[in-house]
């Protein structure tokens, strides 16, 4: 009897607080939630087109790369590849890594053009036109083949990024999330706990 009491007692003190104020909250936290996820990723989206544009300008990509890594390490929702079809890693300066290829090739030849003109100094000085001539054509093949220049390989690997976004962060979608799932368990626990008491009291 003195259980029953108690347990009546306590029942009119939380009868107040109906499971439908948890649940309410449980919807808008997770409605708040799925915005922020939202907007994590449209933000991510802004910070690869910047890079890209970077990239295609000439711009400085390194600071446009910082920006974006330290956003998609810091958010959730922010994975920047998305289905089968999706370029892998997602993020590539092509066009940098184009025009360091061709600074290369052109810093290749222009080297190898100097050396051409000076071999055929050099051996224009051994083999002079009235003398033996015709060993002037392999001295400048030899002296070609003993200093030219050849390119540089660049790794491609060096300008293609993968960056991860967390399982979960401390930000609006982070914490929303959070807040749902507590106001989910706080009302399952409160419609658990009228159908028990009631069950008990009757």
């Amino acid at each position: 009897m003195a259980f029953r009491r108690k347990l009546h007692h306590f029942w009119t003190r939380i009868r107040p607080i109906s499971y439908w104020y948890f649940f309410a909250l449980f919807i808008v936290s997770l409605l708040v939630g799925v915005y922020a996820l939202r907007k994590n990723n449209l933000t991510m989206i802004q910070l690869r087109d910047m890079v890209i544009v970077a990239d295609q300008q000439g711009g400085d990509t390194e600071k446009a790369l910082r920006n974006l890594r330290e956003y998609v390490y810091s958010h959730m929702n922010t994975d920047l590849s998305s289905g089968p079809n999706a370029i892998k890693p997602p993020i590539q300066l092509k066009h940098r890594y184009d025009r360091l290829v061709e600074a290369e090739k052109k810093r290749v030849a222009d080297k190898n053009e100097q050396i051409y003109t000076k071999a055929q100094e050099v051996c224009e000085q051994r083999f002079p036109v009235g003398s033996s001539g015709g060993s002037r054509i392999p001295c400048i093949e030899q002296y070609v083949t003993q200093n030219g220049v050849e390119g540089q390989a660049i790794p491609e690997s060096l300008y293609k990024f993968d960056f991860v976004s967390p399982f979960w962060s401390p930000d609006l979608a982070g914490w929303s999330l959070v807040a749902s799932a507590i106001f989910l368990l706080l009302g399952l626990f409160r419609f658990g706990m009228e159908r028990w008491v009631k069950s008990e009291l009757n």
